[in-house]
């Protein structure tokens, strides 16, 4: 026999509030929060799998994610089913300004890799934000070192064709040999993987990326 269960009124608030997410509106979170305090610590116990900083990070609803991020400020560590934080979207999307306001509320999630092993600088890098990737790069500069089978940072700019955040990471004040001569899964160095890409543009790098 199948059992039917009505909503209550608590089902009706949450959904409201991811409604007021994917809008970015603000006065509809004021309003849920006054009736109910509680409300954001009862996102943990919804049968969504994102938060609604994550949502609102997705879309760029800056004002709204500030406000979340006030209110509740350990929403910035919350993993998705895929293990992404809000960071990790708001980077993808280069939406700078929301990865501004989730870096001053916690700047270590610059390391927190998703189930694909990647930072948010990755797939900033996949994307080409130059935007997030400075912003990342400034709060957490050795995140540039973290290495996983598709290699650096840079092998990701190289392989979507993104020289201009090539460039800017390149150039960081924390580059070191270590990642300048990082290979991939297939021990493909990023010059290798240019000239195998056919990626002619590629700025210049140290000679001994090529000793591999």
């Amino acid at each position: 026999m199948e059992v039917k269960t009505t909503p209550t009124l608590e089902d009706h608030t949450i959904t409201t509030l991811y409604e007021a997410s994917l809008n970015g509106c603000v006065s509809t979170l004021n309003t849920l929060i006054q009736r109910n305090p509680l409300i954001l610590n009862r996102v943990s116990l919804s049968p969504f799998s994102e938060t609604p900083l994550h949502i609102a990070s997705l879309l760029g609803h800056l004002e709204f994610c500030e406000a979340l991020v006030k209110r509740k400020p350990s929403l910035a560590s919350e993993a998705d089913s895929e293990g992404r934080f809000p960071l990790h979207l708001a980077c993808a999307e280069g939406h700078t300004e929301v990865v501004k306001a989730l870096l001053l509320t916690n700047p270590d999630v610059c390391y927190a890799v998703d189930k694909d092993d990647m930072l948010p600088l990755h797939l900033a890098a996949m994307r080409g934000r130059v935007g997030p990737i400075q912003e990342l790069t400034r709060a957490r500069p050795d995140s540039i070192h973290h290495i996983n089978d598709d290699g650096s940072v840079l092998h990701l700019c190289v392989m979507y064709n993104h020289l201009e955040a090539l460039k800017f990471i390149v150039q960081s004040a924390t580059m070191n040999q270590r990642v300048l001569l990082a290979t991939d899964k297939e021990g493909n160095t990023i010059l290798h993987l240019a000239v195998r890409l056919k990626q002619v543009k590629v700025p210049l790098l140290p000679n001994a990326c090529l000793d591999k």
